[in-house]
C-alpha cells in the first residue's frame, strides 16, 4: 500500500531555560591549537578575546544563551584532544567581526585558569558518568553546554579547585 506524503510540521524552536538570579551555566569551547591555542588565550590577559569563527547555528545559539560570568572548558580539538583550561564569558553574544553577512555571533572570553591535569577525550569517554556529555554525544559541535554535574566531575578529574572559581 502506498501512502500519500504528509506535510510535517516545523519543529518549534527550543527556548532557553530561564535562569535563577545569579545562576551560572557551564560550556565547552573547542579550538584547534594550531589555529588558536590555550597559550594564546592566556596571553590575551584580562581583556580576553572574541570567540569568533563559529559557523554552526546550534553553536551560535549556544553562545546566544551565554551570560557574563558563565564558565567554559577550553578544549584542544584535532591535536591534543583534551580539556586544558577554563575561560569566563566577559561579553555576551554580539556580531562576529569576521562575518560580513551579519548571521554569526560571538562572545568574548578571558582565561581563568589552567586545568592542572588536562582531561583527555579518551578519559571522558571512559567515564560512565560522562556518557551523556555533549563532548561524547555531539563531538563535532564547537560550542557545547555542560551540565553542573559534568562540570564538577571534569574539574575534579583535572585537579581544578572549584572553590576558587566561585565569584
Amino acid at each position: 500500500m502506498v501512502r500519500a506524503a504528509t506535510k510535517k510540521a516545523k519543529p518549534k524552536p527550543i527556548l532557553p531555560i530561564p535562569r535563577k538570579p545569579g545562576e551560572r551555566r557551564y560550556w565547552l569551547l573547542k579550538s584547534e591549537p594550531d589555529a588558536f591555542s590555550w597559550a594564546q588565550q592566556k596571553a590575551r590577559g584580562k581583556k580576553g578575546e572574541p570567540w569568533t569563527g563559529v559557523r554552526n547555528y546550534l553553536a551560535r545559539n549556544n553562545m546566544r544563551a551565554m551570560e557574563k560570568g558563565d564558565l567554559a572548558f577550553f578544549y584542544h580539538s584535532n591535536e591534543g584532544l583534551e580539556i586544558v583550561g577554563i575561560v569566563e564569558v566577559i561579553a555576551t553574544a554580539h556580531p562576529d567581526p569576521g562575518d560580513e553577512t551579519g548571521t554569526w555571533q560571538c562572545v568574548d572570553v578571558r582565561a581563568v585558569c589552567d586545568v592542572p591535569k588536562p582531561v583527555a577525550l579518551a578519559t571522558v569517554k571512559a567515564t560512565a558518568e560522562l556518557a551523556n556529555m555533549s563532548l561524547v554525544t555531539s563531538m563535532r559541535l564547537s560550542v557545547q553546554p555542560v551540565s553542573e554535574a559534568e562540570w564538577t566531575l571534569v574539574c575534579h578529574m583535572g585537579g581544578v579547585d572549584i572553590g576558587k572559581l566561585k565569584t
